[in-house]
């Protein structure tokens, strides 16, 4: 879990900027890729044991995705 915590950078918005409505290009990217994951379900829930199975199942999910596209 700590490599991928290295690659997670956090943005706080100001309070000013919260009462304006604009397209953030990476959020938009997150919440995307969060939808095509929802559609798998064996992602779902989380049952699995170690975080690595977890991390492949996803990986997996990806790849069906992108086999479906092509």
């Amino acid at each position: 879990m700590s490599s991928i915590s290295k690659h997670v950078t956090v943005q706080i918005a100001k309070r000013s900027e919260l009462h304006t409505f604009k397209v953030m290009p990476k959020r938009w990217s997150v919440e995307r890729s969060f939808a095509w994951l929802e559609k798998n379900r064996r992602l779902w829930k989380n049952c699995e044991r170690r975080l690595n199975t977890s991390l492949q199942f996803i990986h997996l999910a990806f790849l069906a995705l992108l086999l479906r596209r092509s």
